[in-house]
């Protein structure tokens, strides 16, 4: 694989798809116009970017880095410079995305964070400001200018590839398998009535069919199932609210934080769940030096599961009706058999069951890695690698794991369909070599056990 191709300035990227300046459509696709059509939104881009083309100013990153606060964000795209303060609040994947950035270098996660290119910037060209210097380096001179130069390479490989474009059969094939579940558990009480061993058997049916809505939810909410995002939006609030009784809400502003910061504290809000966890090296000593004792952390790994069942039946009141049809389906198809207080246990028991799966398939990739700082300001593809690790491929951890045992390449792409993962992980492996990056991969049972190491 040949990493030697350079972009410097102001240079458009090879191919169609290589335009850094893309779209932002978050989980829905939709950018958000606040009730101005597209046309407009184009007419005033178009004024505004001609005016900036003739006298664009021009930035140091110290400069730059100056602008780092809530009410005061820039960032860098691909050499331009852009103010997003006002725009952080219209943002569809949340405004502590944006803040998150303020003041860096935000190419690379702009474009892995985003499916399409052809739209957003219509949105992001007023936002046009300046540029950087020409003596100035494309990247802050703490990260590796070579290293951001071969992740760059290597997504445009990829995207020649097509290992970014959805095959609509895999997902019409995982979904039919959750409706079978879901069908077969009701036949089942439906013919032999409600006893005990029947209610065990139908909550791990309808806990695996929970589990694999999350994966396939998962894949609605990053890369586009379909290429109408109508279709694509209504796919993500089918899964996510109707199939698993959450709310698209959440997903925008915690989910997006975790991959724009993944594993930095306190940006990530996977990690930052104090007070009833202290994970990592950070926050057990902030607590320490503080004296700050809510409960004993000690005890922390035996009831770590216990919470994250809660966590998993949190949702937020938008969106209601998509949540509502989650219950009120439940109720529909169990109701019967189980009356109405029978049904809600039944659904807190399912939800019960999935809470450990949950944390052996999300945590046990992150939680064990390494965790720093904001300060710290790596570059995209490092932090990722060194945040995440990969477990063993087998048929069985695919199906398991609904293909997250990628851990590595979601992170690194997440827009990519997860049926690719695999084809993708001896590319990403060649360039951690390259770099002195270990690529970590993990047996199952050894990734479980670091969660409560």
């Amino acid at each position: 694989m040949k990493l030697d191709d350079k972009h410097a300035g102001n240079e458009s990227l090879v191919g169609k798809s290589q335009q850094y300046l893309g779209e932002k459509h978050g989980a829905n696709e939709k950018p958000v116009t606040n009730g101005r059509g597209e046309d407009s939104v184009k007419e005033e881009s178009n004024g505004k970017c001609d005016t900036a083309r003739k006298s664009l100013n021009r930035y140091s990153w110290q400069e730059i880095q100056r602008h780092n606060q809530k009410d005061d964000q820039w960032l860098v795209i691909h050499r331009k410079v852009y103010d997003v303060t006002g725009w952080a609040k219209r943002h569809p994947g949340g405004h502590r995305v944006l803040n998150h950035y303020a003041g860096e270098d935000a190419t690379d996660v702009f474009r892995a964070m985003h499916l399409k290119l052809d739209t957003v910037k219509l949105y992001l060209n007023p936002l046009l400001i300046g540029e950087l210097a020409p003596e100035e380096p494309s990247q802050e001179r703490n990260k590796n200018s070579q290293l951001v130069e071969d992740f760059q390479e290597l997504r445009r490989t990829l995207e020649a590839m097509n290992m970014f474009k959805a095959n609509w059969v895999f997902f019409f094939l995982h979904l039919a398998h959750i409706l079978i579940l879901e069908t077969l558990a009701w036949l089942i009480v439906w013919h032999f009535g409600n006893g005990w061993l029947v209610t065990i058997f139908i909550s791990f049916l309808l806990t695996i069919s929970q589990m694999q809505s999350a994966f396939l939810q998962h894949d609605a909410g990053h890369c586009s199932m379909f290429t109408n995002p109508k279709w694509n939006h209504l796919m993500q609030k089918f899964l996510m609210s109707h199939l698993k009784g959450l709310s698209t809400k959440w997903w925008n502003h915690e989910h997006f934080q975790h991959h724009v910061k993944t594993n930095i504290y306190p940006k990530d809000p996977d990690i930052n769940v104090g007070p009833l966890f202290l994970v990592g090296d950070i926050q057990p000593v902030k607590y320490g030096k503080k004296k700050i004792k809510y409960i004993d952390y000690e005890k922390q790994h035996l009831y770590f599961y216990l919470g994250e069942a809660f966590n998993c039946q949190s949702f937020s009141l938008q969106d209601i009706a998509w949540v509502s049809s989650f219950y009120i389906r439940h109720f529909i198809m169990l109701g019967p058999f189980y009356g109405i207080f029978g049904t809600i246990l039944l659904i807190f028991m399912v939800k019960f069951l999935e809470s450990p799966w949950m944390i052996y398939i999300v945590q046990m990739s992150h939680i064990p890695m390494k965790m720093s700082t904001e300060e710290e300001k790596k570059d995209w593809f490092s932090t990722q690698v060194l945040a995440t690790c990969n477990i063993e491929q087998s048929f069985f951890n695919d199906w398991f794991t609904g293909h997250q045992n990628f851990q590595i390449e979601h992170h690194l792409f997440p827009t990519m369909p997860r049926h690719n993962y695999h084809k993708v992980a001896p590319l990403v492996r060649s360039l951690c070599a390259k770099h002195g990056l270990l690529y970590v991969t993990k047996p199952p049972l050894e990734a479980f056990g670091d969660i409560v190491r």
